[in-house]
């Protein structure tokens, strides 16, 4: 069964608890760890959810904010049911199936009188 994964990233609340107003207000104490980003690279760090993050990136972002890796990021999951798709030549589609199979020809020579 398919799970689906979704996730938040809490980058803006923890930005408005540290008293942190804008992303470019990231970009010196990122760098003093060692992590280079545009301004617009934070910005969508913060702004969206990445599909995408370095871990050296998420690891710096908990020690600006002095919080753990699960209040920077949560995630639920949950099964998903697919639907099954119908196939042509499905038995289910033809209920006399059987009905439809060819039979065996017989050949038969003339007998000799």
């Amino acid at each position: 069964m398919k799970r689906q994964i979704e996730y938040k990233f809490h980058v803006r609340e923890l930005m408005a608890r540290a008293g942190i107003r804008s992303s470019r207000d990231l970009v010196d104490p990122l760098r003093d760890r060692g992590i280079t980003l545009s301004e617009s690279q934070i910005n969508r760090i913060v702004a969206h959810n990445p599909d995408r993050i370095a871990f050296q990136v998420l690891v710096a972002l908990c020690d600006v904010f002095a919080v753990e890796m699960n209040e920077l990021v949560t995630f639920t999951s949950a099964d998903v049911r697919t639907q099954r798709r119908k196939v042509a030549g499905d038995g289910a589609e033809v209920p006399l199936m059987d009905a439809y199979r060819p039979v065996r020809a017989r050949i038969r020579r003339p007998e000799d009188d």
